[in-house]
């Protein structure tokens, strides 16, 4: 399991694989679905991506994760 990490300057990044792993921080699961303009794995991974509409939704649910504190 990898999961998507916001910095303080609003960034996000791929944390490592978590696979077996008993240390897994704390996260939150926020559902989404997309309508067009899906960021994928591979926009992640290359730093690509920030220019589709997708990409919004991720800040929005970083941001809301931050203002609750997870």
């Amino acid at each position: 399991m990898r999961l998507l990490e916001r910095n303080s300057a609003g960034e996000f990044n791929l944390t490592k694989d978590f696979v077996g792993d008993d240390e897994v921080p704390p996260y939150a699961i926020l559902s989404h679905t997309w309508e067009r303009e899906e960021v994928t794995f591979e926009d992640l991974i290359n730093d690509t991506g920030k220019d589709k509409l997708g990409y919004k939704k991720i800040r929005f649910c970083g941001e809301r994760a931050r203002v609750d504190g997870l």
